[in-house]
């Protein structure tokens, strides 16, 4: 994700908070997107489970 994205981002996630959201709801935010965010990476370089081997150990 380029510089220009991620700022761009932020300003969209700043725009949707309400006025009461606090730093915890903003970093709440930026954590959740970072973790979708590797999550896509893993799965674009093949660094995943596949679902059957995950159905196999459980």
């Amino acid at each position: 994700m380029n510089t220009n994205t991620i700022k761009s981002e932020l300003h969209a996630i700043a725009e949707r908070l309400p006025n009461e959201a606090s730093y915890d709801d903003a970093m709440y935010e930026l954590y959740v997107r970072k973790k979708i965010a590797d999550g896509k990476k893993a799965a674009d370089e093949g660094k995943v489970i596949p679902h059957s081997e995950v159905k196999r150990r459980y």
